[in-house]
């Protein structure tokens, strides 16, 4: 059973660059070096640094309608594009959140990814965006995940670290989507509640799941962005209230 190429020593060459993914687990950074003249593609606002030679383009990929279901899939509308003019350059790029990025050789296979795990790419890729399913709308985590396909590079970031789960032909398993990264074509899955019924559901305290069926391979986030969002909460400004101040309660 195939299984997914991740880079173990977190580095490796591309059709016109080479790569290697620096300061792993907690805050990842990719590092790309381009031969002159060669591109590579990335998720807006991925950019960290570049040499003055790189031309950087944004555009709507796949014009308006694929910008606007980027977009719907909780992604930048625009993706951007760094070319080397007039010779090599370096560009670093990195997640929003802290995490790991993993290097990805794909080689024709379709590929699944959540849309806010994808980094960048190899400029040859495909990247479209899927509908995942009437109950991940209602579940407010995502209408769309990214269908990645072709050869080269691909870049994905998690919170947290990743945990790779390989599934037997048959077996299923069970994720939170707030922890899914990515998963292969090979593995299907269905959009659940967590438990039966919508009471249990809401007082066990998860939402909507995805259950996969092998055979394939999961990456999964150890962190989810959303809760750490909601044990945030308490401690930032009630939008309501008087003066604006931290709504703590101190004890005493």
């Amino acid at each position: 059973m195939n299984t997914i190429n991740i880079d173990q020593d977190s580095r490796g060459q591309g059709r016109g660059y080479s790569y290697e993914v620096l300061h792993q687990p907690s805050f990842s950074l990719a590092v790309l070096q381009l031969q002159a003249e060669q591109a590579i593609q990335a998720e807006a606002g991925a950019m960290v640094s570049m040499s003055a030679n790189i031309e950087l383009q944004s555009q709507m990929k796949g014009g308006l309608f694929g910008a606007i279901k980027r977009a719907a899939g909780g992604e930048s509308a625009f993706i951007s594009t760094f070319t080397a003019r007039g010779g090599p350059g370096e560009v670093t790029l990195a997640p929003g959140a802290p995490g790991d990025v993993a290097a990805i050789e794909l080689s024709g296979q379709p590929f699944f990814v959540q849309s806010s795990s994808y980094l960048a790419g190899d400029a040859s890729l495909t990247v479209d965006t899927k509908w995942g399913g009437a109950k991940s709308f209602f579940s407010g985590e995502g209408l769309f995940v990214l269908m990645v396909q072709g050869q080269g590079l691909l870049l994905v970031s998690s919170f947290g670290a990743i945990h790779r789960k390989r599934l037997q032909p048959g077996e299923r398993y069970v994720v939170d989507t707030g922890h899914l990264v990515a998963w292969e074509g090979t593995t299907q899955y269905t959009l659940r509640k967590a438990a039966s019924g919508f009471f249990r559901s809401m007082m066990s305290g998860e939402g909507i799941v995805a259950e996969f069926s092998g055979p394939g391979e999961i990456l999964i986030q150890t962190r989810n962005l959303a809760a750490l969002a909601g044990l945030l909460k308490p401690f930032f400004p009630s939008q309501g209230g008087g003066g604006g101040g931290f709504n703590l309660n101190l004890g005493g």
